[in-house]
């Protein structure tokens, strides 16, 4: 059975990118980079990058978004946008 984690996709650097978040490791996170700002990437593009990274989304699971704040306590800051999905190693056989 394939282990399942998160992904998230936020704004970095003026770029849009996808993460898998591993926990309780000190292994640098899989991350794609998307190489723009505008527009949001669309449901296939995440598909394609979480594919690279070895990844796909589990069936059913759907992106969720969150906001946040840039600067943490404060209401005028501005906002950052995080999307969520549960996610899958992936196998290539459909497992």
């Amino acid at each position: 059975m394939a282990r399942e984690f998160t992904a998230q996709m936020s704004v970095f650097k003026g770029r849009w990118r996808v993460y898998v978040v591993l926990l309780n490791t000190t292994d640098p996170w899989p991350e794609f980079s998307f190489e723009r700002a505008a527009p949001v990437p669309t449901f296939t593009e995440r598909v394609e990058a979480l594919s690279v990274l070895g990844f796909e989304p589990v069936p059913g699971a759907e992106w969720r978004w969150t906001e946040d704040s840039e600067t943490h306590g404060d209401p005028a800051s501005p906002v950052v946008l995080i999307a969520g999905v549960r996610v899958r190693s992936w196998t290539g056989m459909g497992a």
